[in-house]
């Protein structure tokens, strides 16, 4: 019932790890996968490797969950390893993800992943927490995303899904240009720009002051992200944004994604949330009476 196919792989269930939660180790992601992921996507991967924020870089609650890590992570060397070993312990579907500060550095990058066993390639070019380090996300300008992606594309050896970011007044115009220059497929989107500030500290909480809110409180926005996406493009897309019950999934692939991201949904319901967010799915549509997801892609548009 779950089962689908994406630039020719297949997955046993739409639901992936999304980038940025427990997508460091092998074992961790390896994990997940027996938790029911279909699929992973493993922390952005830079030439080398970085501290990210000082704590505290993450706080929640009930409604929404917010992080400014910083994209703290090993490096290129020390994360090709950890992909290898995945790719010893689970044959599921692995999607790399990569960040620079430069398109040649992107290119750069991209080769070198180019030498590990993925699936698939994202790259993340759509970070709202470290602006202060690479300046107004590349996500934010056409020529920027048709540049990126059509360098990358020219070296990967395999396909690409450029990361855009929730929020853009001209997305439209932003996802075609992705689509125009090679990219194979959208993940839509990321965190968007917020904080929280403690009343009585009378200062933010987190140190970097601003972080990126996932959760909850995401998900009508990456909703109507991938809406508008989808009918702008024809390649498909990974939605991704505050996903925490099989409700919210359906309503995504309603909006038109064929991949499901799940990540901050961890910290809501569990580390087992992805075979319950699949479990709840599959709930549904026998009620529904609907028996693939590919009945229901995209219908929220017609």
């Amino acid at each position: 019932m779950l089962q689908i196919g994406f630039l020719n792989k297949k997955f046993n269930n739409p639901i992936v790890l999304a980038s940025g939660i427990l997508g460091v180790s092998a074992a961790s992601m390896a994990n997940t996968i027996k938790n029911g992921c279909g699929g992973v996507t493993m922390k952005t991967l830079f030439m080398e490797p970085r501290l990210g924020h000082p704590n505290p870089t993450m706080f929640g609650t009930e409604h929404y969950f917010i992080n400014a890590v910083g994209l703290s992570g090993p490096g290129i060397t020390k994360g090709s390893d950890e992909i290898k070993k995945f790719k010893e312990m689970s044959n599921a579907p692995f999607i790399g993800s990569i960040g620079a500060g430069t398109t040649d550095e992107f290119v750069e990058i991209t080769e070198l992943m180019n030498e590990t066993p993925i699936d698939f390639l994202e790259v993340n070019i759509s970070c709202p927490n470290v602006g202060t380090e690479f300046g107004v996300p590349f996500a934010y300008s056409t020529k920027a995303v048709e540049t990126i992606t059509s360098r990358i594309k020219e070296v990967s050896k395999v396909p690409i899904s450029i990361k855009l970011a929730p929020g853009v007044w001209n997305i439209s115009e932003i996802a075609k240009a992705a689509e125009s220059a090679g990219a194979d497929a959208i993940t839509a989107g990321n965190t968007v720009g917020g904080m929280s500030i403690d009343v009585r500290s009378k200062s933010p909480i987190l140190h970097n002051k601003v972080g990126g809110v996932s959760g909850p409180a995401l998900f009508p926005i990456a909703l109507k992200f991938v809406y508008d996406i989808y009918k702008s493009v024809k390649i498909p897309i990974i939605g991704t944004g505050g996903i925490t019950t099989g409700e919210d999934a359906l309503a995504m692939t309603m909006a038109g994604a064929t991949l499901l991201g799940v990540g901050s949904a961890v910290y809501f319901r569990g580390q087992d949330v992805f075979k319950v967010i699949t479990d709840e799915m599959e709930a549904i549509m026998k009620e529904e009476g609907i028996k693939s997801l590919d009945e229901i892609r995209g219908i929220a548009n017609k």
